[in-house]
């Protein structure tokens, strides 16, 4: 049998999930999981060949899940599920690791077809999610210029993020003006937003 862990805070969707995958003859859901920062203790409690997880979870993202998971759990295979075809969550999922990504809405012959490709070592990635990615092109913000970005959506000041990322705020500024001119965005309000509709942060 496939042990399998899903991870999805929406409890209808998970018990929907639950129920289509627990069809498959050679399938066993043995752990379920609302939040992002369980994953990991319930794949090691309940020995887990592959992990089902959302992108979007309380406590921790699916990609950063499949990142730790990636660490503690090398052998286990992640499947990457999300209602938000973003290019950008495709290309950071991969970099942390997962073997698949599809968004929810396939077929469930689909996803236990994914299952079973990602166990006989094969990456299953949502055709029209790649070519996006590859139109798209890679993520041009580096790591702190993300960081800023992500505490500057909450309408922070120059002064509240370089207190609260322990910058100056000469470097915040610059941090900030540079991203909003690779996103070509009028201001930071609009350079969060088209990262976040690309996935990239």
């Amino acid at each position: 049998m496939i042990r399998l862990l899903l991870a999805e805070d929406q409890s209808m969707v998970r018990e929907a999930l639950a129920a289509l995958l627990g069809l498959e003859p050679d399938f066993e859901v043995v752990a379920q999981v609302a939040r992002g920062d369980e994953v990991l203790a319930a794949a090691r409690t309940h020995t887990v060949d592959v992990a089902l997880l959302d992108i979007e979870m309380p406590g921790m993202t699916g990609i950063d899940a499949a990142a730790e998971l990636q660490r503690g759990l090398p052998a286990l295979k992640v499947v990457v599920l999300t209602t938000f075809g973003r290019p950008g969550y495709l290309r950071r999922a991969m970099e942390s690791g997962a073997h698949a990504f599809l968004v929810k809405d396939a077929p469930a012959a689909q996803l236990a077809a994914a299952v079973r490709k990602v166990l006989a070592g094969e990456r299953v990635i949502d055709p029209t999610l790649a070519a996006a990615a590859l139109s798209d092109g890679a993520n041009p913000l580096t790591e702190r210029e993300r960081a800023v970005l992500r505490a500057a959506a909450d309408g922070s000041t120059n002064a509240e993020l370089a207190a609260a990322l322990h910058l100056s705020q000469g470097t915040v500024r610059n941090y900030l003006s540079t991203a909003i001119q690779k996103l070509t965005a009028r201001n930071r309000a609009e350079a969060v937003r088209i990262a976040r509709e690309k996935g990239w942060l």
